[in-house]
C-alpha cells in the first residue's frame, strides 16, 4: 500500500522532549526509507457510507453538520478547523472549535437569515468564529452547542492554554489579526477578549508551557517566523514581550534546508512593534536575524518539547515536523521528520500528539487527503482518509481521556468522534486556569494591562485575567466593509444530510482526485 511507507532520515536515535514530572521521554527513531508496511493500527478499510476510511475496529460518529440547529438558536456553521478537547462536568468533553468564516459569509454563517449579528461581536461585518460542543464522554451524544466568539475573521488554528482555547485570526485585514481567548464554560455567545500582546500577523496555531506560561505561536506566511510570548509576571500573563525564533549562527536561517536529524542551537529576538498597522512583524524580527519557516501551522506542547509543524518546508515542499527545546537562554530546534514525496505526507496541517506518544497529523494536500501518523520508531503510517470528497481534515485533537479522536473535514462541513483500540495511558490532570496563580480567578469584567478583554455578556465559566474590551481596543477600519481576505469556500450546503449516526469503519474507498480549484495545496487551513 503506498502510503504505509517510512521516513525521512539518515541519521540514528533522535530523542524526544524532555521529560516532565518524572515522566520518561520516547525515543523518536528514523532510519532512511526503512518499509512500515506493519506500521499502525491496520490497512484503511472501505467506509461503506463513504466519508472517511478507518483501520478495522475503528468507528466513527457525525456529530454535527452544516446548519445544524444549535442550542442557543444559532445553528452550526461551516468551515470547520482546529479543535481543543477540554474535560466538561459529570463526565462531559467540551469541544472548542474554530470556523475559518470570511466577510459575511452567507453560505457557512451561524445565522439565519432573519438574525442579525450578535451585540457581542467583535466585528458584525464578518463571520469567523468558535463553537463549543458538549458530548457525552460514554455515549458521545451531543448535549449542547453554542457560539461563544463570533465577528472575528479566518479564525484557521489556535490551541489549547491554562485559561481556555485560543483562536488565532489567519489575516491582517483591517482590525484582525489577533488571537482571542475563549472560555471553555460560555453557555453563549461572549463579549471578544483579545491578547494584544501575541501580536497581529497571519497567526495559525498556538500552545502554552503549563509550567512558564510562555506561549508558541506559529505564522502561515512563505516567510514566516516562530514566536514566543514571554510573559513578564506568571500572575499577569498577556503582559510581556513577543519574540521569534533566530539560528545562533546565521542570520535569517532557512528550516526548510535543514536535514533530519539536524539540531540548531536558537536564541530569541524581540519584537520591537508587536502590534502594528502593517503587516511587519516578520520583517521586525528577519532584520534582526531571525530564522525562517515555509508555512508554519500547527503546534504542540506535549512532555516539555513544543512540536512544530512548517507545511509547506523541505525539499519536496511538503511538510516537516520540527521539536523545539526551549529555555530562559535560548534552546534548540531539531528536525524530526520531512516529507520526501507527497505520497507519503503531503502538507500536514493541524497536529496534535496523543497521550502515548503518537504524532497525528492533518493534512491539506492535493487529491486524497489523510490523517497520517508520525510515531516514536519514526514511521509515518496512515489513519483515516477522507472518502468523501478532496478536502483537508482539520481540528485533529483527542479527548482527555484519550479515548476518542476528534477531526473535521473542513470544506464538507462535518465533525467526527472517532472511537477504537487506541493504545491505553493513564491521563493527567488538566486545569482551565481556575486553580493557577495567573490571575484567572479573576472577575470577567474588571480591568488590567495585561492586554486580554474580558467576557461582560454573561455565561457561565472561568474568567481569564481580565483588561480592556476588545471591541474598541484594535485599529478601527473595517467595521463592517467588505475585506480583501474572504476566506469562504463557496460550497453549497449539504442541507439534506441524515443527522447524527454512527458508522462501523471499514475504510479506504476509491480515491478522489483533484482538489478545490480556488487555492494552491495547504492554502485554506
Amino acid at each position: 500500500m503506498r502510503h504505509t511507507s517510512h521516513v525521512f532520515g539518515r541519521r540514528g536515535l533522535l530523542r524526544c522532549g524532555a521529560a516532565v514530572a518524572g515522566s520518561a521521554a520516547l525515543p523518536f527513531t528514523f532510519t532512511y526509507h526503512r518499509v512500515a508496511k506493519a506500521a499502525g493500527y491496520g490497512e484503511l478499510v472501505p467506509d461503506p457510507e463513504g466519508i472517511i476510511d478507518l483501520p478495522p475496529g475503528f468507528s466513527y460518529k457525525v456529530l454535527t453538520r452544516l446548519f445544524d440547529p444549535m442550542s442557543d438558536g444559532y445553528r452550526s456553521p461551516g468551515l470547520p478547523d482546529a479543535m481543543g478537547a477540554f474535560p466538561g462536568p459529570d463526565d462531559t468533553i467540551v469541544l472548542m472549535r474554530n470556523h475559518e468564516l470570511g466577510v459575511l459569509d452567507i453560505l457557512h454563517t451561524p445565522l439565519h437569515p432573519e438574525q442579525q449579528a450578535p451585540p457581542e461581536s467583535y466585528n458584525p461585518g464578518t463571520s469567523g468564529g468558535v463553537t463549543r460542543l458538549v458530548i457525552d464522554n460514554a455515549t458521545l451524544e451531543l448535549k449542547s452547542s453554542n457560539l461563544v466568539l463570533f465577528g472575528t475573521l479566518r479564525n484557521c488554528a489556535g490551541g489549547k492554554s491554562p485559561w481556555g482555547w485560543l483562536s488565532c485570526e489567519e489575516t491582517t485585514d483591517g482590525k484582525h489579526g489577533y488571537t482571542f481567548l475563549c472560555d471553555v464554560e460560555a453557555d453563549r455567545v461572549q463579549m471578544p477578549r483579545q491578547i494584544a500582546g501575541y501580536g497581529r500577523f497571519k497567526h495559525e496555531a498556538a500552545c502554552v508551557d503549563p509550567d512558564t506560561l510562555v506561549a508558541y505561536l506559529t505564522e502561515d506566511q512563505g516567510d514566516s517566523c516562530l514566536y514566543r510570548f514571554v510573559p513578564t509576571d506568571k500572575a499577569d500573563p498577556f503582559t510581556g514581550k513577543l519574540q521569534a525564533l533566530r539560528a545562533v549562527e546565521v542570520d535569517e536561517f532557512a528550516t526548510t534546508d535543514m536535514e533530519v536529524g539536524q539540531v540548531v542551537a536558537v536564541s530569541w529576538v524581540d519584537v520591537d512593534d508587536p502590534t502594528p498597522t502593517d503587516d511587519s512583524v516578520r520583517g521586525q524580527a528577519q532584520a534582526k536575524g531571525a530564522a525562517i519557516v515555509k508555512r508554519g501551522e500547527g503546534i504542540w506542547y506535549w512532555k516539555g518539547a513544543v512540536y512544530v509543524c512548517s507545511t509547506n518546508g523541505g525539499p519536496a515542499g511538503a511538510g516537516q515536523i520540527f521539536k523545539l527545546v526551549d529555555g530562559p537562554d535560548g534552546g534548540t530546534l531539531e528536525l524530526l521528520a520531512r516529507s520526501e514525496h507527497p505520497d507519503i505526507l503531503d502538507h500536514p496541517d493541524n497536529i496534535t500528539m496523543a497521550p502515548w506518544g503518537e504524532l497525528f497529523m492533518a493534512e491539506d494536500g492535493d487529491g486524497d487527503n489523510y490523517v497520517r501518523v508520525l510515531n516514536q520508531a519514526g514511521e509515518v503510517f496512515d489513519f483515516a482518509r477522507n472518502a468523501k470528497s478532496d478536502s483537508e481534515f482539520s481540528g485533529v485533537c483527542f479527548s482527555p481521556d484519550g479515548k476518542t479522536m476528534f477531526v473535521n473535514i473542513m470544506f464538507d462541513h462535518l465533525t467526527l468522534a472517532i472511537r477504537g483500540p487506541f493504545p491505553d495511558f493513564v491521563p493527567e490532570p488538566e486545569t482551565t486556569g481556575d486553580e493557577s496563580d495567573t490571575g484567572a480567578g479573576t472577575e470577567s469584567g474588571g480591568s488590567s494591562d495585561s492586554g486580554v478583554a474580558p467576557t461582560t455578556g454573561g455565561g457561565a465559566g472561568t474568567a481569564a485575567p481580565s483588561t480592556t474590551d476588545a471591541s474598541s481596543s484594535t485599529t478601527d477600519a473595517a467595521t463592517g466593509g467588505v475585506l480583501d481576505d474572504d476566506g469562504g469556500c463557496g460550497c453549497k450546503a449539504d442541507a439534506g444530510a441524515p443527522g447524527l449516526e454512527l458508522v462501523v469503519a471499514a475504510a479506504g474507498a476509491l480515491a478522489l482526485r483533484g482538489r478545490r480549484g480556488d487555492a494552491e495545496p495547504g492554502s485554506q487551513g
